[in-house]
């Protein structure tokens, strides 16, 4: 059994072929084709331990996930992980891979592909919300998908914002109410379970990516998800009580929402005017590491 590195993982995830296997992945997962049982977890007293597995035969790609979330970790990623590989044919094991980079990058890379299929061809100013892994690699894929004339970052800690900005030359740290309200494109990815983003400030037209999950709360406000054409990776894990679901989704009707993969096949219609607001609240699901998997093997 081959093992990749960190590194190695890094270099195989090259972000246009990363969007189009996660394309290829939700596709299999709308249409039926793709096997993929909802994310279980183990609870510890300061995070949890959840296991994803996923079998995408469009990818020909068998693959299984363990990942650790620890919220509290300030040396270590909040999320790290493994993924492991399998022959579809035979169940031998293939390969293991580091993980933590294929989480924060098929995350990304899922946003980016519901930011092409469902933010305005005109937008033009990108804002990010959070200071972390996951903003750091949203703005490195959402970033490509549209001709963004400006960035901004938004963080609880200004100095980590302005340390996120330096590293993208014109992007500007600015205040969270100051980044949700310039956005045309918005991507929360934040731990918050007091909401970060407010409805009022959400301008019409916006599209919203939301990557934060927190059975405590929310980074997104209520009123949000009452006003917006909402967008998942799979109605079966996302309205999932959780840890395979989104806190936001409980109660709410799935049949509202549309599929990533829906609207790749054009089974169901995306943004019906530029003033709607458009909302992907991602979970995270194990066909997006299958996805990812698939170009280390390759």
């Amino acid at each position: 059994m081959k093992t990749f590195s960190a590194e190695e993982v890094d270099r195989a995830l090259e972000p246009s072929a990363l969007l189009e296997a996660v394309s290829v992945a939700l596709l299999d997962v709308s249409q039926g084709r793709a096997s993929l049982p909802p994310r279980i977890a183990a609870f510890a007293s300061e995070g949890l331990l959840g296991a994803m597995i996923a079998y995408v035969p469009s990818l020909d790609v068998l693959a299984a996930k363990l990942v650790s979330v620890y919220p509290k970790n300030r040396e270590l990623p909040s999320h790290q992980a493994v993924v492991l590989a399998f022959d579809p044919r035979t169940g031998e094991p293939l390969a293991s891979m580091d993980g933590t980079g294929i989480t924060a990058q098929r995350t990304a890379a899922a946003s980016a592909l519901a930011t092409k299929l469902l933010a305005r061809e005109d937008a033009k100013v990108l804002s990010v919300v959070g200071t972390g892994v996951q903003a750091l690699s949203h703005l490195q894929h959402v970033g490509r998908v549209r001709q963004f004339r400006e960035v901004f970052i938004g963080g609880r800690d200004p100095a980590k914002a302005q340390l996120l900005a330096d590293r993208f030359p014109g992007a500007r740290a600015v205040s969270i109410d100051e980044a949700v309200s310039r956005a045309d494109v918005l991507c929360a990815t934040t731990h918050a379970k007091e909401p970060l983003v407010k409805r009022a400030l959400v301008r019409p037209g916006t599209h919203v990516n939301s990557v934060g999950l927190n059975e405590g709360g929310s980074e997104l406000e209520a009123a949000l998800f009452e006003v917006a054409l909402l967008a998942v990776e799979s109605r079966k894990s996302s309205f999932a009580p959780p840890p395979a679901g989104a806190r936001e989704l409980i109660g709410r009707d799935p049949l509202q929402a549309v599929e990533l993969g829906e609207l790749i096949s054009g089974a169901r219609k995306g943004r019906s005017s530029s003033d709607q607001i458009t909302l992907y609240k991602s979970v995270g699901i194990a066909a997006e590491d299958a996805a990812a998997a698939s170009l280390v093997l390759r």
